[in-house]
């Protein structure tokens, strides 16, 4: 993220390159980009003559170059979108002798997305040294949090953490989605209103009671009365969240669990399992729940309840019932 933030103020600054080479997996921060610089060089004035937008797959090499080498009719830069480049058929190494020769007041921006480029290649070497290389991988939970509250405050609105929680657990590791939440709570509250889990049910719809994030607090109090409860109405419908994100922050869950019960000195559980305090609590508590033997083999349980999620060894891929099972062998 850092670094993407640092390509952002260079544009902000006006201090361009003449060739972005974007990719990886993450598609959101490459979108981002895409709009941020159109919207910092082009306006109703020069989008038709100084604004060219290309798919791969409908694209030569050649003619991103003959179009590359124009010079801006109206505005200060040509600027050259091209989306899908993972698309491009014709051998990209033919723009290795434009990007060290570049037409001065054209700005090409490659968006090749859904995987990395390859780093091994003419055109990544020598974009890296004439150009600005960003790839775009996907981000860590604790990275994704960290984006939700910078999103939220650069918005002019605050969040606690048990809603950064709520917000992340219920919608996953989609930029996109989430940040379509985000402007839409921009939109309904005033400047530093504080979101908590009352606004998300009232405005994005997902229960402050039934939810991935409380399944988790009930789990570590070993409430399972409370956990078949949420169990039944996290997969009520087909919107209903992934099983494979309930399972996977659940594995978290105990391994963090299983950290904070190693460490000897408790006041830098907070810094070593890389969580905020606020949550150091509810691993105090669940600690005294559950023994070293117990999590070891909640985790083998919850491996085993991936696979048959996955169709692996098993006559039944019903999230609720696959679910169940495992909180009935948790339990135990």
């Amino acid at each position: 993220m850092d670094d993407f933030k640092k390509i952002i103020s260079n544009v902000k600054a006006q201090k361009f390159s003449n060739f972005y080479l974007l990719s990886g997996p993450e598609q959101y921060f490459i979108d981002k980009f895409e709009s941020f610089i159109a919207n910092e060089l082009i306006d109703d004035s020069n989008r038709e003559f100084d604004y060219s937008v290309f798919y791969g797959k409908d694209i030569q090499v050649s003619q991103i170059i003959e179009t590359a080498k124009r010079y801006p009719m109206i505005g200060t830069y040509n600027l050259i979108i091209v989306r899908e480049a993972q698309n491009i058929r014709s051998s990209l190494d033919l723009l290795v002798d434009y990007i060290l020769n570049p037409q001065r007041q054209t700005i090409l921006v490659f968006c090749y997305k859904h995987k990395l480029f390859d780093k091994r290649g003419k055109l990544y070497k020598v974009a890296k040294k004439n150009g600005v290389v960003y790839d775009s991988r996907e981000l860590y939970d604790h990275e994704i949090k960290r984006w939700l509250s910078f999103e939220i405050k650069k918005n002019k609105l605050d969040i606690d953490p048990s809603s950064i929680e709520i917000l992340y657990n219920s919608m996953g590791n989609d930029l996109s989605k989430i940040m379509k939440e985000i402007e839409k709570l921009k939109i309904v509250l005033s400047d530093e209103t504080l979101i908590t889990p009352e606004i998300i049910e009232k405005y994005i719809g997902f229960s402050k009671k039934f939810n991935n994030f409380e399944l988790y607090k009930a789990l570590g109090d070993r409430n399972f009365t409370k956990c078949f409860q949420i169990s039944k109405y996290l997969f009520y419908d087909s919107k209903s969240i992934p099983i494979a994100m309930t399972l996977g922050g659940m594995h978290t869950f105990f391994k963090r669990l299983m950290m904070y019960k190693a460490i000897e000195n408790k006041s830098s559980a907070s810094q070593i399992m890389g969580i905020s305090s606020f949550f150091i609590k509810d691993y105090y508590l669940a600690s005294k729940n559950y023994t070293m033997k117990q999590i070891s083999k909640i985790l083998e349980y919850i491996l085993e309840a991936d696979l048959k999620s996955k169709g692996v060894s098993s006559r039944t891929s019903n999230p609720k019932k696959i679910l169940q099972d495992l909180l009935i062998k948790i339990s135990k």
